[in-house]
């Protein structure tokens, strides 16, 4: 019996149906796992993803092979899609930050439209930390050409300015600056101090189905660091969204 496992599927409130339409297997197989059986490599990677848990944590006699982390590495774990990473998850990310949360994206709707995540940004708003949000201009051609690609047209615009609606109570915060970009966005990236959830994109296809990377600024290291140089080089460029 997998008792952890069956804990984690409990807080994340997941039951074997939801895993198995997640992960494309047979409900009975999920219940196999919770009953003790160790599923290959790439599920036990997509279920740990899933409830936000280490794999070593679901199954430590497993811990032999994993791949080892070099010293130094960046990448803490990866995540098949961005609807795969936990609510948890991002409300562990956000609501943990001591520093600064920076959110480059072109709508992040599925965030702000979150009522306990857009709680946890404006808390720690409150308390100090600096919240720099960049969303798309949703007059300019970047996201328009966005919306064309997915397939969704004026949708993509429509969801920009939902998002900037929902944000308004926050952007008359001090430590809250809103500003619009006009880029071709490759990445969306969410950032808590030191940790990045990166979500690179896919052309022709949502966001939610790309992958999500979770790195860590390290000692170093070169991989967080492009990306947090990208985000301020877009921030530098972008225009204020005034708090009227």
């Amino acid at each position: 019996m997998n008792d952890e496992l069956r804990r984690a599927l409990m807080s994340a409130g997941l039951d074997a149906a939801d895993v198995a339409a997640r992960l494309d297997v047979d409900p009975k197989t999920v219940e196999q796992w919770c009953a003790g059986r160790v599923p290959y490599a790439r599920n036990r990677a997509a279920l740990a993803a899933l409830v936000g848990r280490d794999e070593h944590e679901l199954w430590p006699a497993t811990g032999h092979l994993r791949p080892r982390v070099p010293p130094g590495g960046e990448i803490l774990a990866i995540y098949p899609h961005r609807w795969a990473v936990p609510r948890e998850t991002w409300l562990r990310h956000f609501a943990g930050a001591e520093r600064e949360i920076g959110i480059l994206a072109y709508g992040a709707l599925f965030l702000v439209e979150d009522p306990g995540i857009l709680h946890a940004l404006g808390d720690r708003a409150r308390a100090g930390v600096t919240l720099r949000l960049l969303l798309g201009d949703p007059d300019s051609p970047e996201v328009a050409e966005r919306g064309e690609s997915e397939g969704i047209g004026h949708v993509m615009a429509a969801r920009i300015r939902n998002a900037l609606a929902l944000l308004r109570p926050l952007i008359s915060l001090p430590a809250v600056e809103v500003r619009l970009h006009r880029t071709a966005l490759y990445n969306s990236i969410y950032r808590a101090d030191d940790d990045l959830l990166i979500n690179p994109h896919i052309y022709g296809q949502p966001a939610a189905t790309a992958p999500v990377l979770y790195a860590r600024l390290t000692a170093g290291g070169m991989l967080a660091g492009n990306y947090v140089e990208s985000f301020e080089r877009v921030w530098g460029r972008a225009r204020v969204v005034e708090s009227d």
